[in-house]
């Protein structure tokens, strides 16, 4: 083989093997789901079904999770004044970790009209991993509290997890599942734009050794030559 035809093979294998890095990295997976919602109110049962999506960023030792509601639940009789209603909920852990997690939120920023779906607002809470592995995040019981009265919403499907992450316990190290696609690193990000660049530096320091190495059988080739 002649020694371009080498040197463009060296470099397609160093190509090829940071696309295989990136594909292979380990990932953080969140899809929305729709969560069926039986809610015990004031003036009796109602249900409502919602479509869930829970997020995890990286922040220091643990993550920020984030539960959005994509529709209303429960309904009121009366009109909600402005910051009359304050929700929370309740996350179930699964997987490498068992438990809840309480994620919370502002009170409502605008009147809730009478009998129409109360929109939630955004909860969030800390996670810090106890232990490595891949943990599931899936959504438990609601509680909104309006108006001196208390209405609980208890999800009655089964509803499978709304986000999965394969995480690191604190000075340990991470657990042989991974998850399925999306983005992360070892630690992983769930932002996109950080996963993009955290890959990114993988991929190159892949392409950097190939490069090296052709420097190498270049530098090598010469001084058989000589």
């Amino acid at each position: 083989m002649s020694y371009r035809k080498r040197t463009a093979a060296l470099a397609s294998t160093a190509a090829l093997a940071g696309s295989v890095v990136l594909m292979a990295a380990p990932a953080a997976r969140a899809e929305v789901v729709d969560v069926k919602y039986q809610c015990k109110t004031p003036i009796g049962d109602k249900s409502a079904v919602s479509p869930i999506d829970i997020k995890g960023v990286k922040s220091g030792s643990g993550y920020k999770i984030t539960m959005s509601w994509q529709k209303g639940v429960s309904s009121s009789p009366v009109d909600l004044g402005k910051g009359s209603m304050k929700p929370s909920a309740v996350i179930q852990l699964g997987g490498a970790e068992k438990g809840t997690l309480k994620v919370t939120g502002s009170a409502n920023q605008a009147v809730v009209p009478a009998n129409t779906p109360i929109k939630i607002n955004d909860l969030s809470g800390t996670y810090t991993p106890k232990g490595s592995g891949k943990v599931t995040f899936t959504a438990g019981v609601l509680t909104i509290i309006a108006l001196g009265t208390t209405t609980t919403c208890t999800p009655t499907n089964s509803p499978g997890p709304s986000l999965s992450l394969d995480v690191t316990a604190a000075g340990g190290s991470a657990g042989g599942a991974q998850s399925e696609s999306g983005s992360g690193d070892s630690l992983p990000q769930t932002g996109p734009e950080d996963s993009a660049i955290a890959l990114g530096t993988l991929g190159g320091t892949v392409l950097l050794a190939g490069a090296a190495g052709s420097l190498w059988v270049t530098r090598r080739r010469r001084r058989s030559v000589g």
